[in-house]
């Protein structure tokens, strides 16, 4: 059973701009903090941006102001819109929900299966 479900990945130009989705199921984003997590070769996973059931959010330094994340929570869907791309940018890109510490997911129990972003110069 698909919990959270990802889309929207694709290859673009730096300076380019991409919204990826996550769809979930009612009982994996229901009162959970969601968020964008990410994963380049070669590195460790981490956290891109979260949200809250409320709408606050939280954002990596090196993407804010560049990216923002929002949510519907009648439809259970959460975006990442990501403007100016960086080569750094590029990533498998991952959905997921949880238990937060204030606007940051800090426990998450349900993930996606990850969305391929890749940014060329």
């Amino acid at each position: 059973q698909v919990q959270l479900a990802e889309s929207g990945g694709a290859s673009v130009q730096a300076g380019g701009s991409l919204t990826l989705s996550c769809a979930a199921s009612v009982g994996a984003f229901k009162f959970r903090v969601a968020a964008w997590f990410r994963q380049a070769p070669g590195m460790q996973r981490e956290l891109v941006a979260s949200i809250t059931t409320y709408g606050s959010t939280y954002y990596l330094d090196s993407v804010k102001g560049r990216f923002t994340i929002s949510r519907d929570n009648d439809k259970a869907t959460m975006w990442l819109q990501m403007d100016s791309l960086k080569s750094d940018g590029t990533a498998m890109y991952y959905c997921a929900s949880g238990v937060g510490e204030g606007t940051v997911l800090s426990r998450p129990d349900y993930w996606g299966q990850g969305t391929q972003v890749k940014v060329s110069p």
